[in-house]
């Protein structure tokens, strides 16, 4: 240790935590000897045992006033204090830094991340029947239609501490509004509250998906079609709601769920094997209309067997929705509060493509729905569901997904005008190429028969065929 101080306050220095262990004259010319009043030395302190300083430091030393040796004696208590915290602290200090390396705690905001995606469609090339349309899959699918952005999502995440994990995601690419596109609109704004260490058991509060339906979970970067199905996807338009709810499912089913997305196999994301909610109703970013939440359960299990993996999933929910007047034809019935029975209950079953897949689910209930023949709306059972065929290739690190659909769906479209009356059957064939894990392109061909009837609408029945094409990025 060295220390710069003044001959004024200096004293023999006798301890057995330190020893003298030299004095240096400050060169450049600045002082030229020892022990003269008023100057100052460089003292070099060494830790050591007990050692009386040199003789001629001792004289220099104990020439001093009583006056002064008060100073020196506070100098000293200073030394005392400093130097042994100086010479015996640093091991302690280096074991907390030591420790400090391996057992800091990452702040919340050093876990923060961001990711997204983006999509872009066009859907005009062989089509056969311009009047063919589809409003709840993509506006751009009809006439007039042209290079449509789907999505710009833009994800941001983390998780605050172990039992805390935040989730927002708005959405640059919503609506169809008059002769305006790409209106931001909020999609996911939830947060997770974990019970216990391994998050098994938590809670859902806020702006999300509502756990109905495999293909509904799913993310749309990784469906292999271009849109959800109608049967299922009708249930719940845009797949979310606000609300709370209660996922549960063993840690070693949770890592399952994670890798089934990870490796591209086409997961739905970990959604619980079970969960229970209660939630709004009207869908998501509106406003609720009645007293009366919707409740919904879910039951889904993945599970191995041999080299393959297999989920098995049954799910219902049931409340009451209300037709909102801006949704409403002038001229078409109602009943006297706009609140109709909605309620449905489906079943789900996934071979992951390993390489051969197959995605099937049915579901079936009753829902507000248009009826033509007594310009009404009215509560009418639907069903209705879909099978989707698929092979995983795996060439020299890229991905080729050809795969095949077939959907039925008769029933109502709540979300739509005057609850839509709907019977279609589509067949659907293309494939997924992922080039690179950031870029894909989907190649779609539908084979489509569309009956979609309204109190302005009527006999409305259109058939028809287009090639569609996706190019998206992931970032």
């Amino acid at each position: 240790m060295r220390l710069l101080i003044s001959d004024n306050y200096l004293t023999k220095i006798d301890s057995p935590y330190f020893m003298v262990d030299k004095v240096v004259n400050l060169s450049f010319g600045l002082y030229s000897g020892f022990g003269e009043s008023g100057q100052e030395m460089l003292v070099s302190v060494a830790p050591g045992k007990s050692r009386r300083p040199s003789h001629s430091i001792s004289k220099a030393l104990t020439t001093y006033s009583t006056r002064q040796r008060m100073a020196k004696s506070f100098i000293i208590s200073l030394l005392f204090a400093l130097i042994p915290m100086g010479t015996f602290c640093q091991v302690d200090s280096l074991r907390s830094n030591t420790s400090k390396d391996t057992t800091l705690q990452k702040n919340w905001y050093d876990k923060f991340s961001i990711r997204g995606y983006a999509q872009v469609r066009y859907n005009r090339l062989l089509e056969t029947n311009e009047n063919l349309g589809c409003e709840q899959c993509d506006k751009s699918w009809e006439k007039n239609g042209g290079f449509f952005l789907r999505r710009t999502r833009l994800v941001f995440f983390g998780q605050v501490n172990r039992n805390i994990y935040f989730y927002v995601q708005p959405d640059f690419a919503s609506g169809l509004i008059s002769d305006r596109l790409h209106l931001v609109q909020l999609r996911d704004a939830y947060f997770d509250i974990g019970l216990d260490k391994d998050n098994e058991f938590r809670f859902r509060i806020g702006q999300s998906k509502v756990p109905f339906g495999f293909e509904n979970m799913q993310s749309s970067q990784n469906r292999i079609p271009l849109d959800r199905n109608d049967a299922l996807n009708s249930a719940v338009a845009n797949e979310r709601d606000l609300g709370v709810f209660f996922y549960w499912a063993p840690k070693n089913k949770r890592k399952l769920f994670s890798s089934l997305v990870r490796e591209g196999l086409k997961g739905s994301g970990d959604y619980g094997v079970f969960a229970l909610g209660i939630y709004n109703g009207q869908t998501a970013n509106s406003p609720e209309l009645n007293s009366h939440p919707h409740v919904v359960s879910r039951f889904s299990y993945p599970f191995e067997y041999k080299n393959q993996i297999l989920e098995i999933g049954v799910q219902g929910y049931t409340g009451q929705y209300v037709m909102r007047d801006f949704n409403l034809s002038s001229g078409v019935k109602t009943s006297a509060d706009l609140n109709y029975l909605d309620q449905r209950i489906a079943a789900s079953f996934v071979l992951y493509p390993k390489p051969f897949g197959i995605q099937a689910e049915y579901n079936l209930g009753n829902g507000p729905e248009f009826n033509k023949v007594t310009d009404a709306i009215e509560v009418m059972p639907l069903k209705g569901g879909y099978v989707t065929l698929s092979y995983l290739i795996k060439m020299k690190g890229q991905t080729l997904i050809p795969f095949m659909r077939y959907q039925y769906y008769d029933g109502g479209k709540k979300h739509e005008r005057d609850a839509r009356s709907y019977n279609v059957e589509d067949f659907e064939f293309g494939a997924e190429w992922e080039l690179h894990k950031n870029f894909e392109l989907v190649v779609n061909y539908t084979i489509s028969r569309r009956r979609y009837e309204d109190f302005l609408k009527q006999d409305n029945l259109q058939t028809g065929s287009l090639l569609r094409i996706q190019a998206q990025v992931n970032y």
